[in-house]
């Protein structure tokens, strides 16, 4: 829903309860387990983050019974169409005396 690639999701309380991870293996043992496992109520919020892509969500989970059949859940607000990695971004020389090596000119006096 999210087109993250390699996301960490976090319990955005402080802790920083790791509820996915984009290390292998890292969380494997919380596939299984509820949200409300991990203290998830209505009104908890989780980051998630690629870093990847560079990108990050703050999500609000917000408990509702009035879902349809058969749906878990429900992505309510604004959600990228597709989101891919950054384009890299020129990076600036600062060119003193014809020289790109960072050197400043001298200022004292002799």
């Amino acid at each position: 829903k999210f087109a993250m690639v390699a996301p960490d999701v976090q319990i955005d309380d402080g802790k920083g309860t790791i509820l996915i991870s984009s290390e292998e293996g890292e969380t494997e043992a919380n596939n299984h387990r509820k949200l409300s496992e991990f203290g998830i109520r209505n009104g908890t919020r989780l980051q998630a983050d690629d870093f990847l892509q560079d990108y990050t969500l703050l999500i609000n989970v917000l408990h509702s019974e009035d879902l349809e059949k058969d749906i878990e859940f429900e992505v309510v607000g604004d959600t990228p169409e597709k989101v891919g990695p950054k384009p890299s971004e020129p990076t600036s020389k600062n060119i003193t005396n014809g020289s790109d090596d960072g050197a400043q000119p001298s200022t004292s006096t002799g």
